[in-house]
């Protein structure tokens, strides 16, 4: 169960990376190192969900637009 924050921006963030893991290979890869390491799904979602955040964060304080690199 995923609890705390606001439910819809969790909601599309939780979507939003159950799309980019199936289509951006930087996250792909990421979810399934987690996954060969023997973590639970959801938590290796979360976990890339997470990253993201701290990208985009970093990508609105620096005013930069997204580079795959970046991940």
């Amino acid at each position: 169960m995923i609890r705390g924050g606001r439910p819809k921006i969790r909601t599309a963030m939780y979507m939003a990376m159950m799309s980019a893991i199936q289509c951006n290979p930087k996250f792909k890869d990421i979810y399934q190192r987690m996954i060969a390491a023997g973590k639970p799904k959801k938590v290796a979602i979360i976990a890339c969900i997470r990253k993201l955040v701290v990208i985009i964060n970093s990508m609105v304080r620096d005013g930069v637009m997204w580079d795959p690199k970046m991940v």
